[in-house]
């Protein structure tokens, strides 16, 4: 997989699912990334090739819940992303899904309470020999790339020793969100201290944190030396932000994310956390068009909401 100049669609919880990644890349996003899984979870989902869709879904053992899906159109640029903190179980939640992707990323930068608590995540970032040993034992025995994401430690030193240990694992790239754990959204991106894992790598780094134009992609990427940037918030709020031609009207993306959801048979609590993160962004949720989708019990809901009842008749036609 290549990395460089690329424009990359950061991991969202609830948000990266195949809609939105499929969107992104038709607005511009060279490599798109699913939300993160946790092993034990995966390791409890069976592979299905879903015919009326077209996609292959990992669907959760003596349930009808799809943990995971994609589909051949995203074969060459999508990035599962794993949750772990044991080597042996990530390797066995990569084998079910590693010949349907185009790369396996290990979790290392989620600040949130679930993965520390379960030493996953950010809480990666203090154990360098569990981090070598999970990437070293995904390299030894998958023939598929390999990265990782991290978050930047309490000094820049501490990060680039932590990122040198990284590379000599053998991954083909290195995501670094330019914040620390303690770090909010709202506090700015420490795009020097990327700069400075840039300049002790050899292999490509992806650089994260606040990416709200197009030109953010050239200005992190020129600031930094990075090979790549991701986008996340950014991304979420209008998909459009990897146009080259600038940004779309977020009306118009709201309506080709929907129409994206109906057409892939989308969970509807990841469709509706998605619109509302939009919402929250332009409007405000106790306005008509957020309590509208709130209140939505299923697609076809969110699909007359948007003026897209037509679309939706046309899709389940489709399907017989």
């Amino acid at each position: 997989m290549d990395y460089t100049n690329k424009l990359v669609l950061a991991p969202m919880v609830r948000v990266g699912t195949l809609p939105f990644r499929l969107l992104a890349a038709e607005y511009g996003a060279d490599i798109t990334y699913g939300e993160e899984i946790i092993d034990h979870k995966f390791l409890k989902c069976d592979r299905f090739e879903n015919e009326i869709l077209g996609s292959t879904d990992f669907m959760e053992r003596g349930t009808d819940i799809v943990v995971f899906r994609t589909c051949p159109l995203e074969r060459d640029r999508v990035v599962f992303q794993m949750g772990t903190s044991d080597a042996v179980r990530a390797l066995r939640a990569a084998e079910i899904v590693y010949k349907d992707v185009a790369a396996i990323d290990i979790n290392m930068g989620c600040p949130k309470s679930f993965s520390l608590s379960g030493g996953m995540g950010a809480a990666l970032l203090f154990k360098p020999e569990l981090i070598h040993d999970i990437l070293t034992t995904l390299k030894r025995n998958l023939n598929t790339t390999i990265t990782c994401k991290i978050r930047l430690l309490g000094s820049p030193q501490q990060t680039v020793d932590l990122a040198r240990k990284i590379e000599k694992t053998g991954v083909s790239a290195l995501g670094v969100h330019g914040r620390k754990i303690k770090d909010r959204p709202r506090d700015p991106a420490k795009w020097d201290e990327i700069a400075d894992v840039v300049s002790a790598l050899s292999i490509p780094v992806i650089a994260n944190g606040d990416i709200f134009e197009y030109d953010d992609f050239r200005r992190i990427r020129d600031t930094t030396g990075a090979a790549s940037a991701m986008a996340a918030r950014g991304a979420l709020w209008n998909a459009s932000i990897f146009s080259e031609k600038g940004k779309l009207p977020w009306e118009d993306v709201k309506r080709a994310y929907v129409r994206k959801s109906i057409l892939w048979d989308n969970d509807l609590k990841s469709t509706k956390q998605t619109l509302k993160e939009m919402i929250m962004h332009y409007s405000c949720l106790e306005l008509a068009e957020g309590k509208a989708v709130i209140k939505a019990e299923n697609l076809h809901d969110l699909a007359k909401l948007y003026g897209e009842d037509d679309y939706y008749n046309f899709v389940v036609a489709q399907r017989g």
